[in-house]
């Protein structure tokens, strides 16, 4: 399904494809319904962070996600067919502290298991440097460790006998995870020379470990296209600073551009981004970003409502959860004390993420979605907080409960980029 995608893509279809890159259960059944909606399929990407081996931040090995991700699916009426499952930054991430050798053998283990949980699209990311390892990273030794995963990978596909399935993303060349730590102004494109260098060494990589019929499947380069977000600002995709780069499709054989860190574009960026054969466009931050909006939003509600003895205090919690446990916005968030309370509440880069699987924000935001569930919220309130929802309810559109309107503002999200992939 992939291949026939990026296929029409480089043959001048304005066709792509969006990449969900979120663990929360309200975030993957908007995405999901969308796809039922529009009668296409949804791809869904977990991290080498989020989930490998060892369980990751979220505690689900790739074969826990698989059966997650497909029991949403089968929740929400969307036929597993139609669920593509891929892999993000598969190499030695989680393990740069360990010797190369231990960090790739680890590295192995973890793409074994994503083949054999049956995730099919795989981005080979070894650009990270280990504790042995000289500096700055040959591109070579990465192109090289790629292949070795490759490898691996094919020989799980192979006992899955599925191996025609797979599909692979090279390149390293992206933003920062979750966006900048600092503000930004300008922000370079891939310079073509590059671009064909990473394809050149990776071809050849390939090629000395017997991988011809995998190279084949390589549908994507990881570029620059010149998109970025930070804190508080966004840096929007120009098509004439990306022009050479773009001119390289046609170079490139069966393979064109994925973009990573595409969140807060315009609708028209996402179009432009598509017909400029950036086909794959992954989304995470903003649609876990709108999730916020959404239940800080309900939290407001909650607190208007009178005959709710016990509030969740969803906000204060959230706040209280983050103070305590740090370590996922306090290297990010390099500003002055009175400025942090607005960054980790409300920044573009969306640290609160990591916290909503936190046993006290869960459970703060179940008793929020409970306490609002058991009647209609009056519409004034919702005209309030959810103005464009709101419309929706009064056309007779959208349900009026706590639930339907969480996943209602994130689908706003996901409809740019359904336009932009499907109904150019």
């Amino acid at each position: 399904m992939l291949q026939e995608l990026i296929a029409a893509n480089l043959g001048g279809q304005p066709r792509g494809i969006y990449s969900i890159c979120s663990a929360h259960g309200l975030v993957l059944e908007a995405a999901m319904e969308q796809a039922v909606a529009d009668d296409t399929p949804v791809l869904i990407e977990a991290t080498a962070n989020q989930v490998n081996q060892f369980g990751g931040y979220t505690g689900m090995r790739p074969a826990d996600f698989f059966d997650y991700v497909m029991t949403l699916a089968d929740r929400v009426g969307l036929d597993a067919s139609r669920v593509l499952l891929g892999g993000d930054h598969l190499g030695p991430v989680c393990w740069q502290t360990e010797p190369a050798e231990i960090a790739m053998g680890k590295a192995r283990e973890m793409i074994d298991a994503y083949i054999a949980a049956g995730f099919t699209k795989i981005h080979l990311d070894c650009s990270m440097p280990c504790a042995d390892d000289q500096l700055p990273l040959a591109d070579e030794i990465i192109a090289t460790r790629a292949a070795d995963l490759c490898k691996v990978a094919e020989q799980a596909a192979k006992r899955r006998g599925n191996s025609k399935d797979i599909v692979y993303i090279i390149g390293t060349e992206v933003p920062p995870p979750g966006g900048a730590k600092e503000a930004i102004a300008t922000l370079e494109v891939t310079a073509p020379a590059h671009a064909r260098n990473t394809i050149d060494l990776h071809r050849e990589a390939f090629a000395l470990l017997g991988l011809d019929s995998a190279w084949q499947r390589v549908i994507g380069l990881v570029v620059q296209p010149g998109v970025e977000f930070d804190h508080t600002s966004v840096i929007d995709y120009r098509p004439a600073k990306a022009a050479e780069l773009k001119s390289l499709a046609g170079e490139m054989g069966n393979v064109a551009f994925e973009a990573h860190s595409t969140d807060y574009q315009t609708p028209q960026s996402y179009t432009q981004l598509v017909r400029d054969h950036f086909a794959i466009l992954k989304v995470g931050p903003q649609l876990t970003f709108a999730l916020r909006e959404a239940l800080f939003a309900l939290s407001y509600i909650e607190e208007e409502l009178p005959g709710i003895d016990a509030k969740s205090g969803l906000r204060e919690v959230c706040e209280r959860r983050m103070r305590a446990e740090p370590k996922y916005w306090q290297a990010f968030y390099e500003v002055a004390e009175e400025q942090l309370p607005l960054y980790r509440r409300y920044s573009y880069s969306d640290r609160i993420r990591y916290y909503w699987p936190d046993t006290e924000v869960q459970q703060a935001t179940t008793k929020l979605l409970d306490n609002l569930s058991p009647q209609p919220i009056p519409l004034p309130l919702i005209s309030q907080f959810f103005p464009e929802e709101y419309r929706e309810i009064r056309a007779g559109g959208l349900a009026n409960n706590p639930r339907a309107l969480v996943k209602a503002r994130i689908r706003k999200v996901i409809s740019a980029y359904a336009t932009a992939c499907w109904k150019q």
